[in-house]
């Protein structure tokens, strides 16, 4: 064995002069099958002779090339050197000649009149779990495009093999050398086709280019690369991946994210989470909007309508506070949908709210606000409601024309309430009946707040997908939000059966039947929801189907 000199070369890969030894100096050279065998004037047969290499002995090579490349075989060609000229007395760096090896433009008259000796084929196979990686890709809506220096029929089988393209598809449109995609008038044209694209023998400027057209195009553009000549393409992304495990420093300096594993599959897990944790970012921002919307609607209703107050700030505070906290915060562990890798990616672009989104909050909302100030109305205005006895307590009943008219209650003749129990407490309004609109509404008030409660519990279900019903993801796919609900209505049971926290939110316990009358009124929003959710799955195939017509014409 003997010490090595190495210099880049600009086609072959390396070149390598051996020191001085019996054999003498020569030049030792690996890369391109079809480049070394261009500066080969020489071939070295079997029998350790050197003869002349002819068009018939290149012809051999290349057919041979060809067969092993078809079979996916990474192909390595091999050639020396013996006549050196000027590097026959290289000794090193202080050596005159080594100028030369600083400077590209002398590479190919070094790298001429080789002797190939030979190639090898090299077995690299793909991991298993890429081809699923690959159906995971086209099924989300990510393009992938292979671009390697590899030679071009070793990329289409391994591509083949891995899934980009079809075993019998026909690739004469999507499969480009590097020189042959950068000589094309139509390369944005290229691009934007469907489906997988390979370019082989791609130079580090071929690589940039492609990302840079892409980017131009408005794609969102993910890089992976190794090596220094990838570093250009990698800086250029969006967002550069750099190989943990065989990368280079150079390749991981200029990358956004380095991948620890060196697996394809683990990029497409990581936009599955990435998406997750977008969807779940949403849900908590759906929840908190839809949730605080419907408390405007019940205060505006209220002043609109011309009803007493139905729910006092200390009331509205703890529920914005302490009741919604726990559900919001667990709607952050929502698992991802089961669909999420079919759904087309979003644009960089994209509204976070869509109009049809705000729809929704918009009716969700309403509703919220129309419960909660329905359920006081009708404490005072009906005896019963969908069959459940409002009027066992003994409070009396006034129409709803009185009620939004309560302010004009001293100038009524012959005015007159009965006194009623709520909780262990008695009301008695002899000697003020109009006090009867104020003093007299904590029942209705309690009412009012635990729909607002349950109504937003419920509302915390249908945060669990965005589009997705709870038929198909049910709310035990997501223990904590259960955990979450049980937390928050703990809480309000606290409030409501604690004698000294009554006093201070201004409530009463509430029996059994008014509970469920509670959750009765609430229920709704789940159905009110997983309709708007019908319609929106509905609008979006009907979009996607008009998308796939356009691309087809």
């Amino acid at each position: 064995m003997y010490s090595c000199h190495i210099a880049a070369s600009n086609v072959s890969g390396h070149v390598i002069f051996s020191p001085t030894n019996i054999y003498g100096k020569s030049i030792l050279l690996q890369g391109a099958v079809e480049n070394l065998l261009e500066r080969s004037a020489y071939i070295q047969l079997l029998d350790g002779s050197v003869v002349l290499l002819d068009e018939g002995a290149k012809a051999l090579v290349l057919s041979t090339l060809r067969e092993m490349s078809g079979s996916a075989l990474r192909c390595l060609g091999f050639a020396y050197k013996e006549d050196l000229a000027d590097f026959a007395t290289y000794d090193g760096e202080e050596h005159p000649a080594h100028k030369y090896l600083l400077d590209p433009a002398y590479y190919s008259s070094i790298e001429s009149n080789l002797i190939f000796c030979g190639f090898v084929g090299l077995r690299d196979p793909p991991r298993e779990e890429v081809h699923k990686a690959i159906e995971d890709c086209r099924a989300a809506g990510i393009r992938v495009m292979v671009i390697t220096g590899d030679n071009k029929e070793t990329a289409e089988a391994i591509c083949r093999e891995i899934g980009v393209f079809g075993p019998s598809e026909n690739i004469s449109s999507k499969s480009f050398a590097g020189k042959e995609f950068m000589a094309l008038p139509d390369r944005k044209k290229i691009l934007r086709q469907t489906g997988g694209l390979l370019f082989s023998r791609a130079e580090p400027k071929h690589k940039q280019e492609i990302v840079r057209l892409l980017k131009e195009d408005g794609e969102v553009v993910a890089m992976t690369g190794d090596g220094v000549n990838d570093a250009p393409a990698l800086k250029l992304a969006d967002i550069g991946i750099a190989m943990g495990i065989t990368g280079t420093e150079v390749a991981k300096e200029a990358s956004d994210m380095v991948l620890a594993d060196d697996n394809f599959s683990t990029i497409v897990s990581a936009v599955g989470e990435g998406r997750s944790i977008y969807n779940n970012m949403k849900a908590f921002i759906r929840y908190m909007i839809s949730s605080n919307i419907g408390e405007v609607a019940s205060i505006f209703l209220t002043s609109a309508l011309g009803i007493p107050e139905g729910l006092i700030p200390v009331q509205l505070l703890w529920v914005n506070l302490v009741t919604d906290g726990p559900p919001a915060t667990a709607l952050g562990f929502n698992p991802p949908d089961k669909d999420i890798m079919k759904k087309p990616p979003r644009r960089s672009d994209d509204s976070l709210i869509t109009p049809w989104i705000l729809f929704r909050y918009m009716v969700i909302g309403l509703y919220v606000g129309i419960a909660t100030v329905g359920i006081f109305i009708i404490w005072y205005t009906h005896g019963s409601f969908l069959g459940i006895d409002l009027a066992s307590d003994g409070h009396t009943l006034v129409s709803y024309s009185q009620l939004s008219n309560w302010g004009q209650c001293p100038s009524w003749e012959g005015f007159n309430v009965s006194s009623f129990t709520a909780g262990a407490r008695t009301f008695n309004f002899d000697e003020n009946p109009c006090d009867y609109f104020q003093g007299g509404k904590i029942k209705a008030t309690t009412l009012s707040l635990s729909v607002l409660v349950s109504i937003e519990m419920f509302n915390s279900l249908n945060a669990l997908s965005e589009d997705g019903s709870l038929l198909s993801m049910p709310p035990w796919v997501n223990p904590w939000l259960l955990l979450a609900m049980s937390v928050s209505f703990g809480l309000h049971f606290l409030i409501l059966y604690v004698p000294f926290l009554t006093q201070i939110f201004g409530i009463v316990p509430l029996s059994f039947n008014e509970w469920l009358l509670v959750v009765a009124v609430a229920f709704p929003v789940v159905l009110i929801d997983e309709v708007l959710k019908f319609v929106g799955r509905c609008l979006t195939a009907r979009a996607r189907k008009q998308l796939g017509k356009r691309k087809e014409e």
